[in-house]
């Protein structure tokens, strides 16, 4: 199911605008990538909501971490680069057992390997993380992973496991999405 219009122009604009101002300087096109990636998202939906009501899971995404008041510009960078990073390591596995469209799986992971490279690119003692530990920050979405890795597994990968996997992915990626813009807007 494609996103709602106005959702996608939104996307469009946020992403067009979001990181021109962080300190690392990332190129034009990873914003649009990123919208990208929230397109590929919605386009990835299989079933509907209703069909899988029985596999329905509080995945406590750590929205604290995204609220963009708390966190420097170097420590949202990170969080956002972790995000990145883990959400391809999720979607994209040499040997994925999810029940995706290949065509869009393989653009959703290009696309997440090309936001991968642009983030790995900045250097973040540039940004400033050299002297801001983000080990809380870092623990908190690796175990927020961890439990929606634990989820897949003890659902045996079910579509249906999949399909609320894939929603809740999409939010969390719509938040990352939003604490960028934050940053830049701080500027």
């Amino acid at each position: 199911m494609a996103l709602p219009c106005s959702f996608s122009v939104a996307l469009v604009l946020l992403s067009c605008h979001y990181l021109c101002c962080l300190a690392c300087h990332l190129p034009d096109t990873h914003g649009l990538r990123n919208w990208r990636v929230l397109t590929l998202l919605g386009q990835m939906r299989r079933l509907s909501a209703g069909s899988c009501d029985h596999y329905t899971n509080d995945f406590a995404f750590p929205k604290e971490l995204f609220d963009g008041q708390r966190l420097q510009e170097a420590q949202a960078l990170s969080v956002v680069h972790v995000m990145t990073q883990k959400v391809f390591h999720l979607f994209c596995p040499d040997t994925s057992s999810a029940p995706w469209n290949m065509t869009l799986l393989e653009e959703l992971c290009s696309g997440l390997s090309e936001q991968l490279d642009d983030l790995e690119a900045c250097p973040l003692q540039e940004a400033g993380l050299a002297e801001t530990p983000l080990m809380h920050e870092d623990s908190t979405l690796r175990t927020y992973f961890q439990r929606i890795s634990l989820y897949l597994q003890d659902r045996n990968h079910s579509p249906c496991a999949w399909e609320m996997v894939r929603a809740e992915i999409g939010r969390s990626f719509f938040s990352s999405t939003i604490l960028q813009e934050r940053i830049r807007r701080r500027k």
